[in-house]
């Protein structure tokens, strides 16, 4: 009994801000930031907007592209590491904002490998047998954790939210492998410093900026592109599989140059390869749904397509999943 995504959908904010905006807040340019990242432009969430927030209007949008109500989802799974609070969950808020008085979730924290976390985790529960409709969320209101006066970081990231439903098949279709690592000596390189038991939030840690992301971007630069591209290559070869088998590779959205090394490793040209950095920037867990969702809408992904997902993040983090495309 595989897991397969029964439907797709993707929320991000109203608000744009453009490198040219950031030239004004920080020591940077368009063209240094378009030239190193491939981002031209990212979405930040409204004064007013919290992670459930984003999450909600994609629950509901999943339900709707589904034709299901809420009372039918059985488990939903937030994969976030900018939750509304550290309790309630954020799955919980979803859940109540939704009305799924049946399901029971929680939130987990993969960072930009988040999505295929919550994947790896919904897909277990679809083929228990037990449980037949799980919505799994990668969402990140990345603005809120921001230091808008560190160029390293501000330049990098964005706000938004995707999702799938998850539901069994017997057809041979759906998620058919993964692999998935964790390596926590590099968590120091890209870190939040402040807010948790280590370091409570205090008035001394606020105005130290302890509770804004930090990274090494040339350590997590040299991790990543090896990570994405080793556990990209490792996977189509223990499957059989080469480039000219895969109709689309949806990879994580962090820098245009990591994507690139990947789709070049396992020999995957350039047409099969989503990118939307551009557009979005980096929103952590939730760069692969809304990739995959805008796929979905373009008519990129076709029943029997073999669908290639890879990211790597905080953590560490990295991963690769393999699915057969279903058409509901």
């Amino acid at each position: 009994m595989n897991a397969k995504i029964t439907a797709t959908a993707h929320y991000v904010p109203e608000r744009v801000m453009t490198n040219f905006e950031l030239e004004k807040l920080v020591e940077t340019s368009d063209e240094w930031i378009r030239t190193r990242t491939g981002i031209s432009q990212r979405h930040i969430a409204a004064e007013n907007e919290a992670t459930s927030d984003l999450s909600t209007k994609v629950a509901n949008s999943l339900l709707e592209k589904r034709g299901i109500p809420a009372e039918e989802i059985d488990i939903i799974i937030v994969c976030t590491v900018t939750p509304d609070h550290f309790a309630p969950s954020t799955a919980a808020l979803v859940q109540n904002n939704i009305g799924a008085t049946n399901a029971w979730g929680f939130d987990l924290s993969g960072a930009c490998t988040g999505f295929l976390y919550g994947l790896e985790t919904g897909s277990k529960f679809i083929n228990s047998g037990k449980y037949q409709k799980v919505m799994v969320i990668g969402v990140d209101t990345m603005s809120s954790i921001l230091d808008f006066t560190d160029r390293d970081t501000c330049v990098l990231f964005g706000d938004g939210a995707g999702g799938a439903i998850l539901e069994p098949t017997e057809s041979g279709s759906g998620i058919f492998d993964s692999i998935l690592h964790m390596d926590g000596s590099g968590g120091h390189f890209l870190h939040v410093p402040g807010g948790g038991s280590r370091m409570p939030a205090t008035v001394e840690s606020v105005q130290a900026k302890q509770h804004y992301i930090r990274q090494d971007g040339k350590k997590v630069f040299k991790f990543a592109v090896k990570g994405m591209a080793d556990v990209s290559e490792r996977i189509l070869k223990q499957n059989n599989l080469t480039g000219d088998d895969i109709a689309l590779f949806i990879p994580h959205q962090a820098n245009k140059r990591i994507i690139d090394a990947a789709a070049n490793r396992c020999n995957i040209p350039a047409e099969k390869v989503l990118i939307n950095i551009d557009f979005y920037g980096n929103t952590t867990a939730g760069t692969i749904p809304i990739g995959m969702n805008e796929a979905v809408e373009d008519g990129r992904i076709k029943d029997g397509d073999i669908i290639l997902l890879a990211a790597f993040g905080a953590g560490f983090t990295w991963g690769s999943i393999l699915m057969r495309w279903e058409a509901s």
